[in-house]
This record gives C-alpha cells, sequence and structure tokens, in this order.
C-alpha cells in the first residue's frame, strides 16, 4: 500500500447520495448474513471489518475498525470487472472518521491489468485523520488500457474508526450502475455462466480405481490450465469445463477408456502449433517442471501432452501472471463467495486449483517435509466427502498447512473455523517458553486479581487434556513453516471457547499442580494482542553503558537520520526486530551498517512461460551511504519476526560489525501472492524465493542467530527480557 499513483484527488464536503441501483452492491445494503460482509464485498488487510448500522443513508454502511499503529492496514474491498471504456474513472463514497490517528483514511481505487496495477490511490498523500462526520470524497484516474479488473472501497491505516457508505464508479461521468458491460470484449471464459448455480456433479461414491482416475485428471486439468494456448487467451471457463468434462470421465470402465476421452477433449480444445519462441528449461535453473507424470501414461496420452507442451501458450495467460517483483497473480479464479459451502464439483475444483497453484507457481516446494505429489490423491476422498461448511473449511485448511508456509493460512472465508475455535477469550496472554505453556502477560489489568494467575504460571492441562494432547489433536489446522512458529499460533487460542470458562490445571513455582475455572470473556471486552502488545513508544532510546537502542516495531522514516546522529558515537546499537517493521528500513538504515555495497540477497522467480521453472536473480546489495557506524551493531530476533522482518533481519546482516542474537524466526519470506478458493476462501503463499547470495535458504529456516537465546521460565517470572541482556553483554565484552 506505500506504492502511491495519484492522478487528480478533490474533496467535496457534503452532499453525498444513496445509491440508487443495485447492479454492484456499493451501498453495503445486500448482506446475505450478519455474520458476513455485505455481498461482493471482501478483506484486504489486518484490521476488523463489520457491517453497521451507523449510516449516511440507508440502513447499512462497511466499517474498518483498529487500535494498531504503524504500516499495517485494514481495507474493505469490492472487485468489478473492468469490462468498459472510457478515459477516465472516478470512485466517490462517503466516509465518517473517528480518532483516526499514526495513519490515515481514505478511499482506494485500483485498476489491474495484464497481472500489475495499472492505477492506484488511496489517498495517503491527503493525510486525513481525526474525528469527521460524513462527507463526500473523490478520486479521479486516467481509466488504462488493458484494464482487466477494478477494485475499490475503503481504507484504514493506524488507529482509529472508519465508516464508509453510497459508493459511487463513474466511467467518463456515466453511473457505472447504468452502463452496459462490452460484451464484445469479454472473453469467452467470462461470458460462460453455465455453473454459476452448482456443479451437478456426483462423485460420492468413490473406489480406489475412481481415485486413481480423478487424481490423473487432476494433473491434467492443471496442466492444460497453464500450458495450453486456448485456454490461455481465454476461450474457456476452465472451471466449468471441468464440470462438462466430469461426467462423461466418471464413467469410464478402464484406463484405455479413460486415456481416448482425455486425449479427445484436448483435441477438442482446437489446433496445436509448435511453439517457435519457446525456450528450453536452462540448465541453471534452481528449479525445474516436474512433468514426470506425463512418462508414466501410456504412448497416445503421453504424445498428446508432450504436444501440448511443445506448443505451450507464451507472454500472457488468462489465469497466470507475474507482479513486477516476480511473485505469481492468480488471475481470473472466482471464489464463488455465494456458495459457503460448495457441492462436490466445486470441493474437487478447490482442490484441482490449489494444488496446480502450489505445483508449478510455488518457489518453496522442494522444502516440503513430505511430496507434494502424493497429496493430490490424499485429499480427493477429503474434499469430496467434507460432510459440511466446517468439514470443508478444515480440510481446505489442513491441505494448505502441508505447504509449511507461515504465510498460508485461511485469511478470509473461514467463519466456521472461527466458530469452530469459539468466541469467547481469556484475560491473559500465554506462550510456549521451554516448552510450557507460560502465562506472560494480562489483556487488561483491571482483571489482574480476578484472573488467579501469575505470571509465570505454567498450565499443564485444559478442560482434561494436557497441553501435548492438544497440541497433537490441533497441529495440523496451523500452517506453519516451522515448530516454534506453530507453537506461537496455536497458543494463541488454546484457552478460546464458546463456553464462559475453561477448567485449566497449573503450577506456580515449584507448587504442586492446582485446578481452576478460568473465565472467559467476549473478544472486544478485552486489550487482545496477537503476539506482541502494540506502542505508541518513541522507536529509539539511549540505554545505560553508551548504548543506542532501536524498535522497528514504531519506527519511522524520519527517524532514521536522527538515530545515525544521535548513536554516532555509541558503543553499540542494538535493533529489535521480535515485531512487524512499521516502515520498510533495509536500505535507508542498512546502508549505516556497510563500508561498501554489499550483497545481501538474492531471489528465484518464476516463470509464465514455462511453468514450474524457478531461475534466479542477481544479487541485490545494501549500497554504502556516508560514513559506516563503527560500533558493534546487535540485531534481536524470534519466532515473531516473520516476513519483512526476516529480510529486514537479513540486510542488517550484511553490516560490518552484526551479530544476530535469539532464536528461529518465523521461516516465511518473500511478497505473498493471493489464492481464492471456492466458498470464498482466502489464502496465500510466500510468492517468490528468498535466498542469501552464496545460496543458502531462509524459508522453513529463518534467520539463524549468531548467539541463540531463548526466553526461559526463570526469566519471565523475573520480568527480565533475556535477549536484550545478551545483546548489553554483547556489546559492553571487548
Amino acid at each position: 500500500m506505500n506504492r502511491i499513483l495519484l492522478i487528480l484527488f478533490t474533496i467535496i464536503p457534503f452532499g453525498c447520495q444513496a445509491q440508487k441501483t443495485e447492479k454492484y452492491n456499493l451501498g453495503f445494503e445486500n448482506q446475505k448474513s450478519e455474520k458476513v460482509l455485505s455481498d461482493g464485498w471482501f478483506k484486504w488487510g489486518n484490521y476488523k471489518l463489520t457491517i453497521d448500522s451507523l449510516t449516511h443513508s440507508g440502513k447499512k454502511s462497511g466499517k474498518i475498525t483498529s487500535d494498531e499503529a504503524g504500516s499495517s492496514f485494514g481495507s474493505i474491498a469490492y472487485k468489478i470487472p473492468a469490462n468498459y471504456k472510457g478515459a477516465t474513472i472516478q470512485l466517490e463514497g462517503c466516509m465518517k472518521i473517528k480518532n483516526v490517528e499514526k495513519g490515515f483514511a481514505g478511499l482506494l481505487l485500483r485498476i489491474d491489468g495484464n497481472g500489475t496495477s495499472l492505477a492506484f490511490d488511496n489517498m495517503q498523500s491527503q493525510k486525513i485523520t481525526g474525528t469527521k462526520d460524513w462527507q463526500k470524497y473523490s478520486i479521479t484516474l486516467k481509466y488504462p488500457k488493458g484494464a482487466e479488473t477494478i477494485f475499490m472501497g475503503g481504507i484504514l491505516s493506524g488507529k482509529g474508526e472508519a465508516w464508509f457508505d453510497d459508493f459511487t464508479v463513474s466511467i467518463d461521468g456515466k453511473n457505472i450502475q447504468t452502463l452496459k458491460e462490452e460484451n464484445k470484449e469479454l472473453s469467452k471464459a467470462q461470458l460462460d455462466k453455465e455453473f454459476d448455480n452448482g456443479s451437478s456433479v456426483k462423485l460420492s461414491d468413490l473406489s480406489a480405481e475412481s481415485i486413481d482416475n480423478l487424481e490423473l485428471l487432476g494433473r491434467v486439468w492443471g496442466f492444460l490450465k497453464y500450458y495450453h494456448p486456448e485456454i490461455a487467451k481465454g476461450n474457456y471457463n476452465w472451471d466449468y469445463e471441468l464440470f462438462r468434462f466430469l461426467p462423461k470421465y466418471a464413467k469410464v470402465q478402464n484406463s484405455g477408456e479413460r486415456n481416448k476421452l482425455i486425449i479427445n477433449w484436448i483435441n477438442s480444445l482446437g489446433d496445436l502449433t509448435k511453439c517457435l519462441k519457446c525456450k528450453p528449461t536452462g540448465k541453471d535453473s534452481w528449479l525445474k517442471p516436474d512433468l514426470s507424470w506425463i512418462d508414466n501414461q501410456n504412448n497416445d496420452l503421453k504424445n498428446k501432452l508432450l504436444q501440448v507442451y511443445n506448443s505451450r501458450s507464451q507472454d500472457s495467460n488468462y489465469y497466470i501472471g507475474m507482479f513486477y517483483v516476480g511473485n505469481p497473480e492468480f488471475k481470473n479464479e472466482n471464489a464463488y463467495s455465494k456458495m459457503s459451502y460448495p457441492d462436490e464439483g466445486f470441493r474437487l475444483l478447490s482442490l484441482y486449483r490449489y494444488w496446480n497453484m502450489i505445483n508449478y507457481f510455488y518457489p518453496y516446494k522442494h522444502l516440503m517435509d513430505e511430496d507434494w505429489n502424493k497429496k493430490l490423491k490424499e485429499y480427493i476422498p477429503l474434499f469430496i466427502n467434507a460432510k459440511d461448511e466446517l468439514s470443508y473449511e478444515l480440510t481446505a485448511l489442513q491441505l494448505i498447512g502441508d505447504v509449511q508456509d507461515t504465510h498460508a493460512n485461511l485469511w478470509g472465508g473461514a467463519d466456521k473455523i472461527e466458530e469452530w475455535k469459539g468466541s469467547n477469550y481469556s484475560p491473559i496472554n500465554v506462550r510456549f517458553i521451554e516448552n510450557q505453556l507460560v502465562v506472560t502477560d494480562y489483556y487488561n489489568e483491571e482483571l489482574k486479581s480476578k484472573v488467579g494467575l501469575k505470571i509465570g504460571d505454567v498450565i499443564t492441562k485444559i478442560n482434561g487434556k494436557t497441553i501435548d494432547e492438544l497440541i497433537k489433536e490441533k497441529s495440523k489446522y496451523y500452517p506453519a513453516s516451522n515448530f516454534p512458529t506453530k507453537l506461537r499460533d496455536i497458543s494463541a487460542d488454546l484457552l478460546r471457547s464458546n463456553g464462559k470458562k475453561v477448567d485449566i490445571e497449573f503450577k506456580s513455582d515449584n507448587s504442586k499442580s492446582q485446578t481452576k475455572s478460568l473465565k472467559l470473556y467476549p473478544k472486544d471486552s478485552l486489550n487482545i494482542y496477537r503476539y506482541y502488545r502494540k506502542s505508541d513508544e518513541k522507536s529509539y532510546k539511549m540505554l545505560e553503558n553508551n548504548i543506542g537502542y532501536v524498535t522497528l516495531q514504531t519506527i519511522k522514516q524520519g527517524d532514521i537520520n536522527k538515530i545515525k546522529y544521535e548513536f554516532s558515537k555509541t558503543k553499540g546499537m542494538i535493533i529489535d526486530i521480535r515485531n512487524y517493521p512499521s516502515t520498510f528500513v533495509p536500505f535507508s538504515l542498512g546502508s549505516y551498517f556497510v563500508s561498501s555495497s554489499t550483497p545481501f540477497v538474492k531471489f528465484t522467480n518464476g516463470n509464465i512461460n514455462n511453468p514450474g521453472e524457478f531461475t534466479f536473480t542477481n544479487n541485490l546489495d545494501i549500497p554504502r551511504k556516508g560514513r559506516p557506524y563503527k560500533g558493534k551493531l546487535v540485531v534481536l530476533v524470534n519466532e515473531l519476526s516473520q516476513s519483512q522482518a526476516e529480510y529486514t533481519a537479513m540486510a542488517f546482516r550484511a553490516g560490518n560489525n552484526t551479530t544476530i542474537v535469539g532464536s528461529t524466526t518465523a521461516g516465511a519470506d518473500g511478497n505473498v501472492s493471493i489464492i481464492m478458493l471456492p466458498g470464498g476462501l482466502r489464502t496465500m503463499i510466500s510468492g517468490i524465493g528468498i535466498y542469501y547470495p552464496n545460496g543458502q535458504e531462509t524459508q522453513r529456516i529463518g534467520i539463524v542467530p549468531d548467539v541463540v537465546v531463548k526466553p526461559t521460565l526463570k526469566g519471565i517470572r523475573e520480568g527480565k527480557d533475556e535477549l536484550l541482556e545478551k545483546a548489553i553483554e554483547i556489546i559492553t565484552n571487548k
């Protein structure tokens, strides 16, 4: 959200009009359930989204709420196909804000095409903060050629509340609600609506042979999706072609009949011409397409599939593109959000879609503990036999967990899972310390005396189950790159319940086990934080012994020159990244610690012209700027250090005199790519490979500390920060 293309912006302080048409639900009025957002609206970012009764007109508005500071954001967004012509596009909307600080609120308008953002504005530069009653705002952008998708909505960054209502999108001054779509420019895939209301596929009676056949079909379907030139042109709605093919395919009696049916299907897609532009897989490619399954087919099917490969699409694809940084953009993937519990055909589609996305475009497939090739067959009966919405969501989450990527989770659409975890929360924060579940904080100080637990108490059982039993039971539903990060995420939910209390067994100091009923509270009545308590404190301060301390949790770009000036003569500096950086600082601050331009990272990028191939980029350097820092630098990391935090630690590691102190980080680095699955499920993956210049991995491994220090139970009870103490010791010792 930091990259802004501002073409024209105007503010009109009054005169909002309610939405009069319903082609798109831009006034929030249509909502199928109070537990979900209004129809068509979805979530970007991290903040809480709700549909609220405080409106400018009508009965409903969209609301974003946040108690966070820094670069995190929340956006309530709506997607419109860009099937219109014009020179300019305007978004108008009514916004009301309350106590917005440490960020901004505004409208958001983004137009995408060919796998990238073509035009964008989120009003960040206008710095709209404070408390303001309903006002009308407007963004106008040039309407770009090649537009495929319009994203619009409201955004909040920092703290506060923001309400949005009565959006209008206009092209060349004409309301998009009244404009006719340019059908002659729509692809054939977009015009195909046959299965919008269901697949009518029935596959419940599964034999070992039928599962084998469905596994082969899933491979062929995904292979054709990303390689066949006619599908790449958007000439087929490839989801719906699966539903057309499945009924006949499910009735085949033997492998010969099966293979012939597949070959005829491929032949029906159009003529294939050998690709003269296609480059062979590079000898130095880091990862190569795994097409070994093709060699296992009989000659006729093998030759037909190889013919597709040798005629593969180049340069553009209806279903896949690459963002400018090199991570995949999965395009034109309908989430079928109106199907909260998709039917058998759509559930199988969900598996096929996700498995093939990972198979061809996930840069870390080789790092999984289990062979991804075996997962398609394993999950076919699980997806088809998912008996209800919760079972479907859990099955999808389990598959996502097998990828072993902390970026991968169900970030949207998992309503039943949230209900399953529980609506009531404990008033205490717990973490795993020395492999034990330990009380580390109270969310609300006023509840401290009522809790009956002390900092450092160890919880050994919850509702009669040991913590080890609970970890084993829940582990498969918590995607993570490594075990410490999995424990980090599990700990946040262990004390959740739909009941008003949980019964726990615990130990204080060396005392015998005690039991108590721990009262639970609705989430909105507690000052809950997920991993660490948010702070508004200044990002830097001077410690004793002439040591500078910097936390990236609240750092701003304006702080960096001050830090360099005030800490230039210190004995050492401590940079704390046991958090998520509020500002991107690898180059602006990292350059302070190198004496010459120093390589610190290189990437692997996928290839839409040869799906499954990944190649290394050149090294990226930290440039030298001015006089380098002469003291010692100690960087603090742990399992809370994730993604940008890990990337930043890599940049600091390139310094002349850097020591990394702490424990295993989250092991999830690289720009994320969004994946949408049937049922409105939203997940992500780490989309590019992040490596040290020597090729050393970071994914799953994380940032390996030079000095390993972990919190101890004794330290927690004594209120010590043992990592900080170790950093001070390293700097003060000669």
